[in-house]
């Protein structure tokens, strides 16, 4: 099935639009989460609710956002060979 773009945007998580929800069992934990949500500013949604199992996902995807990762540049074949040999890096270290 091939999904179609209907020209909505989706919301960045913990925003007005798109509140972080999490479940807690205890009013201790409670205002702990509480605390971390007030610390950065997020919107969220504490349900309290002893029977449930804690779920915490939303709140550990916002605290654990993926880092860039940046590539060293390569040795084009026509630039100075980077053990100091003075010639081209493809008639010295590329062979």
């Amino acid at each position: 099935m091939e999904k179609i773009y209907d020209g909505k945007k989706e919301a960045k998580l913990g925003t007005k639009k798109n509140p972080v929800v999490v479940h807690v069992k205890t009013k201790k934990r409670m205002k702990e989460v509480a605390a971390i949500f007030k610390e950065h500013g997020w919107e969220h949604e504490i349900e309290l609710d002893e029977d449930k199992e804690e779920d915490l996902t939303d709140l550990e995807i916002l605290l654990n956002t993926p880092k860039t990762v940046t590539v060293e540049k390569k040795i084009g074949r026509n630039e100075p060979c980077p053990c100091g040999s003075g010639k081209k890096y493809k008639k010295c270290c590329g062979k």
